[in-house]
């Protein structure tokens, strides 16, 4: 049957829904029959979409007509996906903002009015990637480690000061600092400032105390070192529609998106339909344990979703992960994950939807499978899918979701067969692989040292690191002499002499990635925290522990159920809220704790429970790095090595010297179950919607401008108008042949977007470093690349500064390259800007898998602004190659069998290209260099909206004209 109109062709499929005469949604099934019925879940939610936005131009009848033919299409086409609403993190979130507000000058320029520029879909945004760890247990005491911004203005910005006190409670047999050695009350009514909504009480004299120090200084911190960045996002909250800004001291991206931005049905207009999002963080993924579709994609692709345009993606497989069973008492989620993380990494699921089914789902609370679905970037999927079903149901009702709301959500969704019912096996989809795990086959392991995907049995962990210290340098392994391996350093630390040895555990974070959305696994570590404080033992103080939490709400549950304060007294504080110790951001060991590890050619370690622990991640001295559950965090921590076999070897003594083995504290299922249902509940998912919707002092505090075009501060270092549209006509011109083009970098295989985009902190001897210093900043002040995302200045310098890039031209690992008309070897940013003053155009060569790893808008928009007008690679990273494409470098392709070896070029040749008039997907061009040598190339574009992009320039200049 046709539709009533030629603009939405399936309009006759809308109906009432049975609840309500005004809701409104596209009764899908009907189009598809039994076809629908086989489809999994994930591609039904696509189908929705599809359907619903079908105009015939972005979203034509056959997109629709191939995601209805799933099981035969599948793999073998592109089809367009508009997500209902996009979130974006302050690291990756800032390119996309500043993109928006320098569009709005060049629609201004171009004639057109700059207020029509505005996201399309909501958008919301947290800052949550800026917090750094500038106080800890062993930090409290030094000075900070400011980086950039005006740390003297800080106090401006904020009414709250933290006035200098000793820490309350910590290490003492009888209770100091804030409760003042047993007299309750004295301090009533006095308390200083906290961070809101989370009250901490003492363990000693169930009395409220300050919250810890070291979050209220970090914070401190943190706005004044982000002041411009966290103005220029109150400016953008302010002047465009759909756009809300979560500040600082929230929560992360994907724990906010999941406990407060997540809707499960959208009503727009009165019409329903599922809620999905896409967003710059990898870890958006979360949201599918909800049932919500979504996932991480780059800067680029998701300003186009905030403009209104699909996300295109090639129709995936969906791999069928069915769960049976149920995991032993001593399994918690973490080693759930682990397992079947490494299983899915083996079976291969790159690429690939996965969708959870079986009777071991129901096994599983929501923080369970969000914690799975967390994890997913991990073993290559693009997402991990668990159904709606009654579990999904309970938990939403439990956290106080509206129950009117709740209701239409059942009914909606049962509607359009989006509804998994446990008892219906016969109704299961059909998916591309089924693979089976069995639950109760999982055995409490931690992952490293330096990979995740390396499971360790716990109980194997004694054996498997003394194997790592035999083994060769590589994945497992560090090479150490048999002779070597007992040696042993002794340190004097805070008055106090320890031992050093091999696996010498001297960083232990509870961090605020993958593991704290699940109530149950915070928990049992407060429980065995306070076990092992009862029991007499400690913490070595020299070792460097953290715990920064999700969101506000794991604090409030910690802290409410009386073990936060356990935690405290093992160097377990609260340092901040966002990415911490994951992402490198810690504080340095103390300098006795470095001098031993040099002095000894040590194997250090660091266990976290975060979801990344490649080599050198969290400290370049610590050399392996194990994730684990929060409560093996603690309990490595307390034992000071992983090299223990906690079966038979004690944590420490008690004060009688009775040895305490972990299993002497360790909790039962039955304690952490009950402690969840009595402190998990709605009240604290009220408070956190409040603390959400009220912001915090320091943000409502903060000024900032809300005129049409923002006010760019020349002088400023961390927010600048980019470059992008300097050259933008009012219509696209003619593609331009490139000619006598010379090779910036000459790559080899699997270069990621770590190697291309600037990330971590400003080395003092690069191009960056010697920017800022130029603008008077010391490098206490330079701060970070993530920090100064909203400076094209600072990342074009940072584009291929890595130390670990391999160019071969230069046949060792640096951020250089030879600049050949000079034969001068120069930072990337001097030998590409040359080119530039001389009008020379740039090519790379790369091998396979060019631009693999995590999204990032960076390592396609600093090429860019290098002055690269094509990558000429083996293979790509198809994200990064769209982002080439979006940003207007075309991405050519050697044919099969060939590369620049088998060719015989050396990359000291210039290259020249002439485009075609009519350019199409797939095309091959031919390219001669200046040797005289011509060979065939494929131009990688895969449909006709890339080509049409970039006869644009790329994707911003495409938007910017539409607007003008």
């Amino acid at each position: 049957m046709d539709a009533p109109g030629a603009g939405r062709p399936f309009e006759y499929l809308i109906e009432t829904l049975n609840d309500s005469s005004r809701k409104k949604f596209y009764n899908v099934p009907r189009l598809g029959g039994t076809k629908y019925g086989a489809l999994p879940y994930s591609i039904r939610v696509l189908l929705e979409a599809a359907v619903r936005n079908c105009d015939g131009f972005l979203m034509k009848k056959e997109d629709v007509m191939n995601i209805l033919d799933w099981k035969t299409k599948q793999s073998s086409v592109e089809v367009p996906f508009f997500p209902a609403r996009v979130l974006l993190q302050d690291f990756t979130g800032i390119p996309a903002m500043v993109d928006f507000a320098a569009m709005r000058e060049a629609v201004k320029i171009l004639g057109g009015d700059p207020r029509r520029v505005h996201p399309a879909r909501p958008t919301d945004l947290t800052v949550d990637h800026s917090l750094q760890i500038d106080f800890s247990k062993c930090a409290i005491q030094n000075a900070p480690n400011p980086g950039g911004g005006d740390l003297q203005k800080a106090g401006k910005l904020s009414p709250l000061r933290v006035q200098p006190k000793k820490l309350p409670c910590r290490g003492q047999t009888t209770c100091r600092g804030s409760c003042d050695s047993g007299e309750p009350g004295r301090n009533s009514g006095k308390l200083s400032s906290q961070i809101e909504n989370t009250p901490i009480l003492c363990p000693f004299h169930l009395q409220p105390v300050p919250e810890p120090e070291t979050v209220l200084k970090n914070q401190e911190v943190e706005f004044g070192r982000n002041r411009e960045r966290l103005q220029f996002f109150k400016w953008s909250s302010r002047v465009f529609k759909n756009v809300a800004v979560i500040p600082p001291g929230t929560g992360m991206a994907h724990q906010v998106n999941l406990e407060y931005l997540s809707r499960m049905v959208f009503e727009e207009d009165n019409l329903l339909f599922p809620d999905s999002v896409v967003g710059t963080d990898s870890h958006i993924t979360m949201v599918n344990g909800l049932g919500i579709l979504g996932w991480g994609v780059g800067g680029i692709e998701t300003e186009a979703v905030m403009l209104g345009l699909p996300v295109s993606l090639t129709l995936p497989e969906v791999v069928g992960c069915e769960l049976s069973g149920s995991s032993n008492p001593f399994v918690t989620s973490i080693d759930v994950v682990l397992g079947i993380t490494k299983h899915l990494r083996q079976v291969g699921v790159a690429g690939k939807f996965v969708e959870f089914f079986g009777s071991g789902v129901s096994q599983l609370s929501i923080v369970d499978r969000t914690t799975i679905a967390n994890m997913c970037p991990e073993y290559g999927a693009i997402l991990s899918f668990f159904p709606v079903d009654n579990v999904t149901l309970k938990h939403l009702e439990h956290t106080g979701f509206d129950k009117a709301k709740l209701k239409s959500v059942e009914t909606y969704l049962k509607a359009v067969k989006l509804f998994r019912h446990d008892q219906d096996n016969s109704g299961e989809p059909t998916y591309s692989q089924v693979i089976r795990i069995h639950l109760n086959s999982i055995v409490p392991s931690v992952s490293g040292p330096k990979r995740p995907q390396d499971r360790v049995a716990v109980t194997d962990m004694k054996r498997d690191f003394q194997a790592c210290l035999n083994e060769k340098v590589g994945f497992k392994g560090f090479q150490i002499a048999a002779e070597k391996q007992k040696d042993y350093v002794c340190i004097r630390y805070e008055g106090s002499e320890y031992t050093l040895s091999h696996g010498s555990v001297v960083l232990a974070a509870v961090t605020s990635c993958t593991n704290n959305c699940n109530p149950s696994v915070m928990l049992a570590a407060g429980l065995l925290a306070k076990k092992a404080v009862d029991a007499g033992l400690h913490v070595k103080p020299y070792i460097r522990t953290s715990l920064s939490p999700g969101s506000g709400m794991v604090t409030h549950y910690l802290s409410s159920s009386g073990v936060l304060p356990y935690l405290s007294k093992l160097g377990f504080e609260i340092v901040g809220y966002g990415c911490s110790t994951c992402v490198g951001n810690t504080a340095p060991l103390p300098e006795a704790v470095l001098n031993a590890v040099k002095q000894g050619d040590l194997v250090t370690c660091g266990v976290l429970s975060g979801n990344k622990n490649f080599e050198g991640r969290l400290c370049d001295c610590v050399r392996a790095n194990y994730l684990a559950s929060p409560p093996l965090v603690v309990a490595y921590a307390i034992a000071g090595t992983v090299n223990i076999d906690f079966q038979t070897e004690p944590l420490g003594t008690d004060p009688t010297g009775r040895s305490i083995y972990l299993q002497d504290i360790w909790p039962s299922r039955e304690e952490v179950h009950q402690m969840e249902e009595e402190r998990v509940v709605l009240s604290m998912f009220k408070v956190l919607k409040e603390k959400m919707e009220m912001g915090n002092k320091r943000w409502n505090s903060l000024e900032a401008p809300d005129s049409v075009l923002f006010p760019w501060d020349l002088k400023s270092t961390y927010i600048r108008c980019p470059s992008f549209f300097d050259k933008l006509t009012k219509e696209p011109v003619a593609l331009r042949p490139i000619e006598n083009a010379h090779v910036l970098l000459y790559l080899g295989d699997s270069v990621t977007t770590d190697h291309i985009s600037p990330a971590g902190s400003i080395a003092r001897s690069s191009a960056a470093a010697k920017y800022l210093t130029n603008r008077g900043l010391t490098p206490r002040e330079f701060n970070s690349y993530g920090a100064r995302r909203g400076n094209d200045a600072v990342m074009t310098r940072g584009t291929f500064a890595n130390i670990k890039l391999f160019n071969k031209f230069l046949g060792k690992p640096a951020p250089k390259t030879i600049h050949f008309p000079s034969g001068q070897t120069l930072d990337v940013f001097e030998a590409a800007e040359l080119y530039q003053k001389d009008g020379v155009p740039l090519i790379i060569l790369a091998g396979k898998k060019y631009g693999s790893g995590n999204s990032r808008d960076w390592a396609a928009k600093g090429p860019y602004l290098l002055g690269v007008k094509a990558v000429l690679a083996e293979s790509y990273e198809k994200i990064h190659k769209d982002h080439l494409i979006g940003i207007g470098i075309v991405p050519l392709q050697f044919l099969p069998g060939e590369n620049a070896e088998s060719l015989g070029l050396s990359g000291r040749e210039t290259f020249s290209l002439t485009f075609p008039e009519e350019l199409s997907p797939g095309l091959t061009l031919s390219i001669k260099t200046s040797t005289g040598k011509v060979f065939s190339v494929i131009a990688a574009f895969e449909n006709d909206v890339e080509v049409t992009l970039y006869r644009h320039g790329g994707l911003l200049n495409f938007v910017a004209r539409k607007f003008s």
